[in-house]
This record gives structure tokens, C-alpha cells and sequence, in this order.
């Protein structure tokens, strides 16, 4: 087993390496340039159409609701877990380049949402069925006829799949509830339910199982209506609760503020390290903070693209501008609050790791107490988790429904089979899975990353048709005055 976990890990290493990065920046970067940076320049435009649906579109749910669909799956425990280990492990500066990275990962998660709703399919029913195993067959194959690509699209949609079963769905987001639930009820082990070997589970692990899987099936078994109704109460409130309770952390402890903005700017650039060690620490603060980065808003993997896919549109354009905000909401705003905490009340350098470093900020950060601020922790990272599991299971049923030909028997034992898993996460290893999902999101990104890089021109031509036809007026985008 140890030579298993070997292997697996020199796969991920291989399959997250510094290429792979270079490869998701070089993306954003390259889309950045040829779009004329749109994110910046459209951004106003798009925070209004992604609270502003289209009227007469056609599609499954409405732009709104695919947006926080995709924002259920891609606002979860990065956002707490992931900050605290990148500002841990490459300093304040890491929070930087995080940044950094998202202000490009907005022009791919653009060009994905734009690129799902052109190649997109809808029945006469109005179920819409997209993402890149359609825009990797139908708009590969519509530019590039000589060569087959329908493999590189089934090879995204299998790993989407297996991710969202094996790994970052179901496994590792329920481990994360009933771990913090653990941690909070029973830190001791006290309450035993049962035993497995020398493995001891707690009562508080077991319960909190039980309630989540419940849960879960209640609104998977529901489909994409259900689930986007879900997400559309759900994710609003927990991201405004969220950057509330970040925002009354940051007021309190507003004197340490510029000092922690100092720290941020110096750790980025390696200004604190010595004269021979700046350039490492920069690198060091550069690759942690677009590695959690990408892992949090999930830009190029290629996950998002599937939730825009069924939004009510008729301009492809309009939902990229609506898909981009969520990396912005994802990163710039949430993840930056949760690095701000750490860095302003000097949690990052105590020597915890991972959840009990943001645990310690919520606690430090109000006169509240330890315990209250890893209750109201708890809370968050439940809906943030939770709702990742819903987010993922209807990405990895589009990405079936796409092998299976559209076969909703598969669909059907899929859930059941997603359902078990969760119920199943709090008791596995931890990190057999973690890698797993690591190199199955690696995988998906590849097919991906190659086609926005392919099909560029047509999202360029895409967009410069969509704002030619609102500049003359010709198309109308809601906002005009009666």
C-alpha cells in the first residue's frame, strides 16, 4: 500500500507540476491579451447581468441560478482549508499571486462560460446538455475536421465523473464537515460509535454522516432543478455570511490591517527573505498562492463551463460575462477575506495547519472565544462544503449523461452510487483520496486548456459580434430606460 501511495503521489506531482501551471497561466494570460482584458473592462457590465436574467432565453434554469450552481461547486473548502495552507506554507504573499492568478482565470472562466453555451445542446424539452466535451467535439471538430476529437472529449468527461465520485464531490467535502464537527464536539474521542482496526470513530463523525448523505440525497435525487433552486437560497447566504463575519473580524482588528498588507506585498515580492534566498521565497509564495488559487475558483479545469451550459440564453457572450463573475466572488472577494483574517490577526505563524489556522483567526479575531469562533467556523465550511457536493454531482451527471448517451438509467444508478460515497467519505483515508481527486481535476483540465487555446478566434469573434450588436443597438441587454 505505501508503494501505492508512492506512485500516486509522483503521478499527481507529474500531473500538477509546475507545467501544468504554467500552462493554466499561460492560458489566462494568452486570453487575457487577445480578448483586450474584457474581465476589467466588462466587469461592471457582468456584476449586473449575473443578478439581471435574460428575458426569452433558452436554456434549463436561469443565468442567476447556473451561476450559483457553478459557485456551489467551486466555493468550498479551498476557500477556508486551501487559503489558510497556501498563506501557511508560502506566506502572506502567497495571497498575491492568488489574487493575481484569478484576475486572469476570469478571462479563461469567460471564454469557458461563452465557449458551453455556443456548442451546447437543447432538446425540444428544453434540457441543455454542455460544457468542453461539446466544445471539444462540435468546436474542435467544426474548425479542425481532419482530425477526430470526440476521444479528448470523452477523456474529459470520464475523469469529470470519476472526480466527482472518487474524490473532490463526495469524499473529501463531507471528511472536512465531520471532521471540523469532530473537532468541535468530541475533540477527545470520547464518544466512541465504533472501531475499525485502531481507527476509533466518534459519535459526532457518525451523526454528522448520517444528516449530510440525508441531505444530499433529498436534493440530488431532485435533479438540476432541484439542485440550481438549492444553490440559488443557499449560496448567496453563505457568502454574504461568510465575508460578514470576515469584514467584522477585519473592523475590529482594523489598527494591524496596513501591517498585514505590508506583509502581503513584501512575502510576494521576497523582500523580508535574505539577499540569496528573495528569489526562492517569491517562487515559493508565487506557486502556492496559484495552486490554491486554481484549486478554489477552478479556472481552466473546466467544471464551471457545464453549469453555464444550461443557462437561459441566446448569447453565448452574456453567460461568459455572468461565468466570469464567479471567480471574481470566488477569490478576489472570499478568499481574499479569509487570507486578510489570517494574515491581520497573525494566525498564519503559529504552527497549525490547514482548517485550525482559520479556526484560530475566527477565534482571535472577535472577543468571542475559541470555541464560538470554531462554531460559527463550522457553520460555514458546512455550507460551503455541502454545497460543493451538489455542485459536483450534477457536473459529473452532465459529464455521464455525455458517455452514456444521454442514458438516464446510468444517470439514476450514478446518484444512488454519488449518495453512497458521501456517506461513505468520513470513513476513508483521507489522503488516498485527496490524490486521487488531485490528478482526475489534472486531467480534466488538459482537455480543456487545449481547447480555449484552439478555439481562441471563436471566442474572440464571438465576443466582438455580441458587444458590436449592444454598442449599435441592435441587441438589447435589459438596462436601457422605459
Amino acid at each position: 500500500m505505501k508503494e501505492f501511495m508512492e506512485a500516486l503521489t509522483n503521478i499527481d506531482n507529474l500531473v500538477w507540476g509546475v507545467p501544468m501551471l504554467i500552462m493554466i497561466m499561460g492560458t489566462g494570460i494568452f486570453l487575457t491579451v487577445r480578448l483586450g482584458v474584457l474581465q476589467f473592462r466588462r466587469l461592471g457590465k457582468a456584476l449586473r447581468y449575473m443578478v439581471h436574467n435574460e428575458e426569452g432565453g433558452t436554456g434549463e434554469v436561469t443565468s442567476f441560478a447556473a451561476l450559483c450552481t457553478a459557485l456551489a461547486a467551486t466555493v468550498g473548502t479551498g476557500n477556508i482549508v486551501g487559503v489558510a495552507t497556501a498563506v501557511v506554507t508560502g506566506g502572506p504573499g502567497a495571497l498575491f499571486w492568488m489574487i493575481v492568478a484569478a484576475c486572469l482565470g476570469m478571462a479563461t472562466k469567460y471564454s469557458e462560460g461563452l465557449l458551453a453555451v455556443k456548442y451546447r445542446t437543447v432538446d425540444a424539452d428544453g434540457h441543455s446538455l454542455g460544457g468542453p466535451f461539446y466544445y471539444i467535439e462540435r468546436g474542435l471538430g467544426e474548425h479542425y475536421k481532419k482530425i477526430s476529437w470526440k476521444w479528448l472529449a470523452k477523456f474529459f468527461a470520464f475523469f469529470g465523473a470519476a472526480a466527482g465520485l472518487l474524490g473532490i464531490g463526495t469524499i473529501t467535502q463531507v471528511n472536512s464537515i465531520s471532521g471540523a464537527a469532530k473537532t468541535l464536539f468530541d475533540p477527545d474521542n470520547k464518544h466512541i460509535a465504533f472501531s475499525i482496526g485502531n481507527i476509533h470513530y466518534s459519535w459526532a463523525v457518525v451523526i454528522t454522516a448520517a444528516v449530510v448523505t440525508l441531505l444530499a440525497a433529498l436534493v440530488i435525487i431532485g435533479g438540476i432543478q432541484r439542485i440550481s433552486n438549492v444553490a440559488s437560497v443557499i449560496v448567496p447566504f453563505m457568502i454574504v455570511l461568510y465575508v460578514v463575519i470576515c469584514v467584522c473580524i477585519l473592523l475590529y482588528n482594523i489598527k494591524t490591517i496596513p501591517a498585514a498588507f505590508a506583509e502581503i506585498f513584501a512575502g510576494a515580492f521576497g523582500l523580508r527573505a535574505a539577499a540569496g534566498g528573495a528569489l526562492g521565497s517569491m517562487m515559493i509564495a508565487m506557486q502556492m498562492g496559484v495552486a490554491r488559487g486554481i484549486f478554489s475558483n477552478e479556472a481552466g479545469l473546466g467544471s464551471a463551463p457545464i453549469a453555464a451550459a444550461a443557462a437561459k440564453t441566446n448569447e453565448p457572450a452574456r453567460q461568459g460575462l455572468v461565468s466570469m463573475t464567479g471567480t471574481f466572488i470566488d477569490t478576489i472577494v472570499i478568499c481574499t477575506m479569509t487570507g486578510l483574517t489570517i494574515v491581520s490577526t497573525g494566525s498564519w505563524n503559529i504552527g497549525k495547519e490547514g482548517v485550525d489556522v482559520t479556526i484560530n483567526a475566527f477565534g482571535k479575531g472577535l472577543p468571542w472565544g475559541h470555541t464560538a469562533g470554531a462554531f460559527v467556523l463550522l457553520l460555514c465550511l458546512s455550507f460551503f462544503a455541502f454545497t460543493t457536493i451538489l455542485g459536483w454531482d450534477y457536473y459529473a451527471e452532465r459529464c455521464l449523461e455525455y458517455l452514456s448517451g444521454k442514458s438516464m438509467t446510468a444517470v439514476m444508478i450514478y446518484r444512488w452510487l454519488y449518495i453512497a460515497a458521501v456517506m461513505a467519505g468520513p470513513f476513508l483515508t483521507l489522503e488516498f483520496v485527496w490524490t486521487f481527486a488531485d490528478i482526475f481535476n489534472g486531467l480534466m483540465a488538459l482537455p480543456n486548456l487545449v481547447a480555449l487555446l484552439l478555439l481562441s478566434g471563436v471566442i474572440v469573434a464571438e465576443s466582438r459580434s455580441y458587444f458590436r450588436r449592444l454598442g449599435s443597438g441592435e441587441l438589447r441587454d435589459g438596462f436601457e430606460k422605459k
